[in-house]
């Protein structure tokens, strides 16, 4: 590791000595290299951070870090489930290029390196707190555990203000990371906050804030409108909010040493909200993500709104370039993302490239519970107004078969409304929405229906627009050798969990074992498979 770093620094060295050189002409330097903060909120979506125009959930560190730097209008997440994201976000690739890790609960592949791996062996020290890659095995090179986001930084803990919200002090946890950083080390780190996961102390936000069910704006149309939801709504608000204040109390952090304008700092979150029909499915508020970036000595004209299509593997190599890493020399296979760069040095706003027109999504398998461990393999592209999917298997339950609790959907008071109103209440069209079977094919207009409720896919006027969204996104998934369009796709459903306690979970639940998932509820369980 210490001769990557001399290496590097090597190198560094020799551009900084090039006069005339193309690197001398940009405006991100490489006599300094930057830190990197990236802090990522554990289930959130887009709208609810006040940058976005939400006025109910208080988001300040979030707002001045869009408002001194970048806000991403299209920041999109490939796989919009905790480990498939992590992995993208880690690699740069997306998640049918990492082999098990396109699933949650894998064992992470030793081929894939991870850019804070590859920060860390050329001089950047780096460390992560809360949550960082996972849930799944990250493995080990070398006979060495591998951390994939960094070495842990959780030792200093707190007393939280409600029940299920983490005991890790973040930000204090981030002070003790900078005061053992070697001297003249840049710095990397992951700063993985575990709100607003699920569970939630339920009327926590009523009891220990002033907020009022009536403050929501909107309460999405694929679940009705009562108090129980609203409160569940306002509990999700308060953790964002939570995570929020760490963030806040970092940023306080660098600027009180100085680091802050040298820092790049980037907010988001890994999928989103973990409510029915969102966190783990495929549609606009899963994977449309929040985004803000600030890096004042490498954004020009700062305060811009961009609506370039943005991947989440574009950040691996965002992070790379600046820090003047060659991702080949550090052990990484071959990027897919592209650097932001270009849209950092430009000074336009809205749409400032025309190839970021479009972004792949897609999952494989994620929880448990389908006969034989099987996914609910998906491919789609986000281009223009539209979103394009493939369900490659319809016949399949989509989030999860009834009888072992659609787990992959969190247990809530959301989930257990919308179950209960098909079984005390015999109402189909709110589990139709959040947990039936689907169609083959679906189309949406996200920019008329931002729910996806109504499927254009067999309506005439979409029909070219379709047929040319499927060729756009065939022929990007066969550039990248997806094993769904090459004819290997029962790969995906052989690897196995890492977690012994969830294989074959639906197989040994329906033989009678007593079987356990610890995020739905015991009331989450059907009698039996219902059409």
């Amino acid at each position: 590791m210490k001769s990557h770093r001399l290496l590097v620094l090597l190198l560094l060295g020799l551009l900084s000595a090039c006069e005339g050189t193309e690197a001398d002409s940009q405006d991100t330097s490489a006599l300094t290299r930057p830190n990197i903060l990236f802090a990522i909120a554990d289930d959130a979506s887009w709208k609810h951070f006040g940058a976005y125009g939400c006025d109910w959930v208080k988001t300040p560190a979030f707002d001045r870090v869009a408002a001194e730097g970048l806000l991403f209008n299209r920041a999109y997440v490939p796989n919009a489930k905790c480990s498939p994201s992590r992995s993208c976000i880690l690699t740069g690739r997306n998640s049918w290029q990492l082999e098990e890790a396109v699933s949650h609960l894998p064992f992470f592949p030793e081929k894939f390196g991870t850019y804070a791996e590859a920060l860390d062996s050329s001089g950047y020290w780096v460390g992560a707190t809360g949550k960082p890659w996972g849930p799944g095995d990250q493995g080990s090179r070398n006979g060495v555990p591998r951390q994939l986001a960094g070495q842990k930084f959780n030792q200093i803990t707190l007393e939280p203000p409600a029940k299920f919200i983490s005991q890790v002090d973040y930000a204090s946890n981030f002070e003790d990371f900078l005061q053992k950083r070697p001297d003249g080390e840049p710095f990397c780190f992951w700063y993985g906050g575990l709100e607003p996961h699920r569970a939630y102390d339920y009327g926590a936000a009523l009891r220990l804030t002033d907020k009022k069910l009536s403050d929501i704006d909107e309460v999405p149309p694929f679940w009705p409108d009562v108090d129980s939801i609203r409160t569940d709504l306002l509990d999700y608000a308060y953790e964002i909010e939570y995570f929020d204040g760490h963030l806040a109390r970092m940023i306080a952090t660098l600027e009180a040493a100085g680091e802050l304008d040298n820092t790049i700092i980037v907010v988001t979150a890994d999928n989103g909200m973990p409510f029915p029909r969102i966190k783990g499915q495929v549609y606009e508020y899963s994977n449309h993500l929040p985004l803000a970036i600030r890096w004042p000595e490498g954004i020009k004209k700062p305060g811009r709104k961009i609506d370039d299509f943005v991947n989440f593997i574009d950040l691996a190599p965002t992070f790379l370039e600046a820090a003047g890493v060659q991702p080949e020399t550090m052990g990484m296979q071959a990027i897919t993302g592209r650097s932001l760069s270009d849209i950092f040095q430009s000074e336009k706003d809205g749409t400032v490239t025309n190839y970021r027109d479009y972004v792949l999504v897609g999952k494989e398998r994620h929880d448990v519970g389908r006969p034989d461990d099987q996914g609910y393999p998906v491919r789609g592209i986000f281009k223009g107004d539209y979103l394009y999917l493939k369900n490659f298997h319809p016949e399949r339950w989509p989030v999860g078969n009834p009888e072992t609790g659609y787990l992959n959907t969190d247990g809530s008071p959301t989930k257990s409304f919308l179950l209960n109103s098909r079984r005390v209440n015999k109402l189909q069209e709110w589990w139709q929405l959040n947990f039936g079977k689907r169609s083959q094919e679906e189309v949406y207009n996200i920019k008329e229906d931002p729910f996806c409720l109504k499927n254009l896919a067999d309506t005439p006027e979409v029909q070219e627009q379709k047929k040319a969204m499927i060729a756009a996104m065939t022929e990007q998934l066969m550039l990248q050798n997806d094993p769904r369009m090459t004819g290997n796709a029962q790969v995906f459903d052989s690897y196995l969990y890492s977690s012994e306690q969830s294989r074959n979970f639906y197989n040994r639940y329906m033989a009678g074992e007593k079987m356990k998932a610890g995020w739905v509820n015991d009331t989450d369980f059907e009698a039996g498979p219902l059409e």
